[in-house]
């Protein structure tokens, strides 16, 4: 890929978009990657955050035997077969009985690749609230109720800073609207925008191995990446070219991310912004020297990408990612 693809393909990602996975250029050692498979391999949860204009929340009681009469946001687990926004809108009929539309991905938290939860922002499009005498296994009621008085007992605590969160974007967006893509994925794993800066330049980490590309970094089920959380991948791939004990290693958030859900297909990738700087950086023009032939650093000279590129760093306008 030359310069301009380059170009084009950072634009893509910092555009929210996807682009297609054909390989990974970090994987992790000892065990061969296998296809993900909801159900088996993997667990995707999707919740959702509703918010009116009278500053309500959408809550549901739980009808679970293990929480049952408890509150929560809408939420569970993603079927096989399902894109995110297909399951986020099937447990929102299902528990609170509304018809309903994605807004934007609000977060993403992970325990390792294994267990992984899209929390979304959306908008109720039709449908009927919920009542108790509409009770059945999946919830017992819906409700919307004051933000600053949510029902209780809580299911878990977790909900008041999702919604806070959501409440945070509502008033003023941190991150312009971002929704999953659909495109295949096998396995879990990282397109990673890995940037150094400097006062007026600023640089991407760019994979060799084929066509110059956004380095790709495949996501473990061993003990310990699945106790590092997904960050392991990403600190994995740098270690393979960068001398990492004098640089400081930041993930900022997510870009976006694609997902297909069909035919099998249930990997996931997550494109990741990154910072890469010196421990001690004192007057540094150049990012730090690459090892190696399988990657580079391709210096950012189209101003528009440039100032993109800037903006979501310095802003940090990105979908957070937690563990």
């Amino acid at each position: 890929m030359a310069s301009e693809g380059l170009a084009g393909a950072l634009a893509t990602v910092l555009g929210g978009k996807g682009l297609l996975v054909q390989s990974c250029d970090s994987e992790p050692a000892g065990k061969p990657l296998f296809p993900v498979r909801l159900r088996k391999n993997v667990c995707y949860v999707v919740l959702a955050v509703f918010l009116n204009e009278q500053d309500e929340v959408l809550m549901i009681q739980e009808a679970k035997r293990e929480c049952r009469g408890t509150w929560y946001l809408p939420a569970g687990r993603m079927e096989p077969g399902e894109t995110i926004v297909e399951a986020m809108q099937r447990e929102v009929k299902e528990e609170a009985g509304l018809l309903c539309e994605p807004v934007t991905l609000l977060s993403v938290e992970e325990r390792g690749a294994s267990w992984i939860r899209f929390v979304f922002l959306a908008r109720p499009t039709g449908g009927v609230l919920k009542t108790s005498k509409d009770a059945d296994s999946e919830s017992l009621q819906a409700g919307w109720y004051p933000r600053v008085s949510l029902p209780t007992p809580l299911r878990a605590h977790d909900v008041l800073h999702l919604v806070e969160l959501g409440a945070k974007f509502c008033q003023q967006a941190m991150h312009p609207l971002i929704l999953p893509q659909e495109l295949p994925c096998s396995v879990v794993c990282q397109r990673l925008v890995a940037t150094f800066t400097t006062v007026q330049s600023v640089w991407v980490l760019v994979g060799t191995v084929g066509t110059p590309h956004l380095p790709i970094t495949a996501c473990g089920f061993t003990p310990m990446e699945q106790r590092g959380g997904i960050r392991v991948a990403t600190l994995r791939l740098l270690q393979e070219c960068l001398t990492l004990h004098s640089l400081a290693v930041e993930t900022k958030g997510l870009l976006g991310l694609q997902h297909l859900g069909r035919d099998h297909v249930d990997g996931v990738c997550l494109n990741v912004l990154v910072t890469v700087a010196f421990r001690n950086p004192g007057i540094q023009d150049e990012p730090p020297k690459i090892r190696g032939e399988n990657y580079f650093w391709w210096k950012v000279l189209e101003e528009d990408l440039q100032k993109l590129l800037l903006y979501r760093l310095q802003e940090s306008s990105v979908v957070p990612l937690s563990r």
